[in-house]
């Protein structure tokens, strides 16, 4: 084996190694509490009192209830070959990221079965069962991982069909949720229905946060007025953008900044007292990095 010398400039630089290994512990320690909550949520709320989950969760509980195999078995076994497919269509990182999640997942429902259910109330259980799975599940995915694999199968047949990831997710999740009605029974099914909904919802808040941020676009004349009224009244950084009317041909300034959604109602009333008839279009956005959104103090 040959060696070869490198230049001092071209040596990895020693800080971003130490941030790469902050940021692989800090991912290795999210995984391990959300898969860890998802454990709590099946084992302590949901599984003890016959309400499932969709995906491969549902399909593991159900299996574990047919044979009185330990759940964590099913949900290795059933999860495995979607690793090897996450690994081909999404990359090694997810992979890896996924067999940990799963791992985790898997252990924790085995140490959790011989505890005791913290509800026999079939509602409560579904209610608290559905907000820790949620917000377990959102953990996992918010740090680059997985711990179903419908959603691969999903986007693999999404290639070749008409329908969304989205509906093909969900025609999954509504015949894995109605085949809980023929072995549970149908009120068991109805509550797994309220868990599933509830931590699907607990999955969107837990990956975009409470505090969503909204991206603001404003065309107007007065967009000098109003720019420098938002740095000053909002304390938010606005940058100005060229545009050209599509109807007229006209050039036109447009003004962009990024707000909270509590300083929507002030910036509506800003653009309103300098131009009334100024065009303003809010959308909704989930993750702001770099820049200068950070906000100023104001006065």
């Amino acid at each position: 084996m040959s060696a070869k010398l490198v230049p001092s400039s071209d040596l990895p630089n020693p800080q971003h190694s130490r941030a790469t290994r902050i940021q692989v512990a800090k991912r290795f320690i999210f995984l391990l509490v959300g898969a860890g909550l998802v454990s709590v949520g099946l084992e302590i709320f949901l599984v003890p009192n016959n309400i499932i989950d969709g995906g491969v969760v549902g399909i593991s509980i159900i299996l574990s209830h047919l044979t009185s195999f330990p759940l964590g078995v099913f949900l290795f076994i059933l999860n495995l070959p979607f690793f090897f497919l996450g690994y081909k269509q999404i990359g090694k990182t997810f992979a890896l990221s996924t067999l940990i999640g799963v791992l985790i997942m898997s252990v924790g429902t085995t140490l959790l079965h011989p505890v005791p259910a913290f509800t026999i109330d079939p509602l409560l259980a579904a209610v608290f069962g559905g907000i820790i799975l949620g917000i377990g599940v959102g953990m996992v995915i918010r740090y680059g991982g997985s711990l179903d694999g419908t959603e691969i199968v999903a986007i693999l047949l999404n290639k070749k069909s008409p329908f969304s990831v989205g509906e093909i997710v969900m025609f999954f999740n509504l015949f894995i949720l109605a085949s809980a009605g023929f072995v549970f029974g149908w009120d068991h099914a109805m509550y797994s229905l309220i868990a599933y909904y509830i931590a699907f919802k607990m999955i969107d808040i837990t990956i975009e946060g409470f505090d969503e941020s909204k991206a603001v676009w404003i065309i107007s004349d007065n967009y000098r007025d109003i720019g420098e009224a938002i740095l000053s009244r909002l304390g938010r950084g606005v940058t100005y953008l060229d545009g050209e009317g599509g109807f007229t041909g006209g050039e036109k300034r447009v003004i962009f900044c990024v707000i909270t959604r509590l300083e929507e109602a002030k910036m509506k009333s800003i653009v309103e007292n300098y131009d009334p008839t100024a065009f303003l279009a809010v959308g909704n956005i989930h993750d702001v990095k770099g820049g200068r959104f950070k906000k100023k103090d104001i006065h």
